[in-house]
């Protein structure tokens, strides 16, 4: 299902680029736009997980490197019944991780040096059972896809500023350049609010599953809430919704846009399961 839901997703942003590049290039900007989407469509569906690693330095580390993570991430991989994941290290302090990769034989588990500072093993248990549910479920392909695609969608304002005029009147362009710059983002919002909300309640339930309590993920929730906050991590908006908690400070209208659910319910959630 996730394939599918990815190929609909690839499919309608081409056409998004299409009609845009239709739009202030005539026949030669859609054409242009057309060839560029089809990149970005295989370069999101082969290269999105190296793209999203690199951007936040991330390293991938061998088990003598971590023997105590390498331990519990071989553990739960075992309980869950999925293939050994790479494991990566990013430097920042900000608590957090995410996984990433097209299926569970292409996967990466990666998690910052901050998540490893803050939290015991029976949280970082829960941590990395949330992110091998992700792995599990099928949800990293979309999820990274989403995240090249939502950045592609950003560089349409700069694609609307600089294209061409398509022969349409001053006034039709400065129109156009004003809603792309209003839609532009909220547009790549939508696509992550869309993947990620429910997601993230069904991954939290299998990781509860897959660690054997709901208690670790429960407890390591709510410091995580406090450190991102402590140390909050100069992350790029569209790769928000990949992390177990939102890296961004999400206020006012900001906050209508969250990608994640509130941390207050998903821990509710947990602390309601069976242990």
């Amino acid at each position: 299902m996730n394939y599918i839901k990815t190929g609909l997703l690839l499919a309608a942003l081409t056409m998004l680029f299409v009609w845009i590049g239709g739009y202030f290039g005539g026949q030669s900007g859609a054409t242009f736009a057309l060839i560029f989407a089809l990149m970005m469509n295989f370069g999101a569906y082969w290269f999105s997980d190296r793209i999203v690693l690199s951007m936040y330095s991330a390293k991938e580390v061998e088990p003598q490197e971590v023997p105590e993570l390498y331990n519990i991430v071989r553990e739960l991989t075992s309980h869950a019944k999925l293939p050994m994941p790479k494991i990566y290290i990013a430097p920042q302090s900000c608590p957090n991780a995410f996984a990433t990769g097209r299926n569970p034989k292409h996967s990466a588990v990666c998690v910052t040096q901050g998540i490893l500072n803050l939290l015991n093993r029976e949280e970082l248990k829960g941590v990395i059972a949330h992110e091998l549910s992700h792995i599990k479920n099928r949800d990293t392909l979309i999820m990274t896809v989403a995240a090249t695609i939502a950045g592609a969608i950003t560089m349409l304002r700069w694609l609307a500023i600089f294209g061409g005029r398509g022969g349409r009147n001053r006034d039709s362009n400065a129109l156009m350049y004003l809603v792309m710059f209003i839609l532009a983002p909220i547009a790549a919002m939508l696509i992550q609010l869309a993947i990620s909300r429910s997601r993230e309640y069904a991954a939290d339930k299998r990781a509860a599953h897959v660690a054997g309590t709901p208690a670790g993920l429960a407890s390591a929730l709510l410091k995580l809430e406090k450190g991102v906050k402590t140390y909050p991590m100069k992350a790029n908006e569209t790769t928000a919704h990949l992390f177990i908690v939102n890296p961004l400070r999400g206020q006012g209208l900001a906050a209508l846009f969250s990608t994640h659910p509130p941390i207050q319910e998903r821990v509710k959630r947990l602390q309601t399961m069976n242990p």
